[in-house]
């Protein structure tokens, strides 16, 4: 589930309209997979990233926010999620010390490895109970993810909270 959130979690509002992308450059997507900077798996990634994001705001049932240009269709993004994490090809292998043991062991490069490391979390996720947990924050120009921890929670972070609430004071006032 972490993994997941933290994925989707890489674009955010930037304090000034628009949307920071922690993958948006070869070395910020180095940084934040740690893996060398490779501009066609980056590209993968962030395809990928937006197909997830896609399906967090179908399940958090998001209106209208400030990625919402850059989201899928619903079967488009369904499709780059199960294509990612289908990449990783398992077999099973025999080893045979003193006893029989199977293992599994995989072909793929290490591209390959990561995309479908984060496709199966996605998925994970949104097959599992945390997802009826699962919120897009609704305080001004923020564009996350939260999983709701208790009954009271409605933003993602607390600034969120104070942005909401100075937002409806201000315009109280109007």
């Amino acid at each position: 589930m972490a993994l997941a959130l933290e994925f989707a979690s890489t674009v955010r509002h930037d304090g000034h309209g628009g949307l920071t992308d922690d993958l948006g450059t070869p070395e910020g997507f180095a940084a934040w997979a740690g893996v060398p900077a490779d501009e066609a798996l980056r590209l993968r990634v962030v395809e990928l990233r937006w197909a997830v994001r896609s399906l967090f705001a179908r399940v958090a049932r998001a209106g209208e926010r400030m990625d919402t240009p850059h989201l899928m269709d619903f079967e488009r993004a369904l499709a780059i999620v199960n294509e990612a994490a289908a990449r990783v090809p398992r077999a099973a292998q025999l080893d045979w010390d003193e006893q029989p043991r199977l293992r599994y062991v995989d072909s793929a490069g290490e591209g390959d490895r990561l995309t479908a490391a984060l496709a199966t979390a996605a998925i994970e996720f949104l097959a599992g109970s945390a997802r009826a947990d699962l919120r897009a924050c609704p305080a001004p120009r923020c564009v996350r993810y939260f999983v709701k921890a208790h009954p009271r929670q409605e933003w993602c972070k607390p600034s969120c909270g104070n942005r909401a609430r100075v937002s409806r004071h201000y315009h109280r006032g109007r």
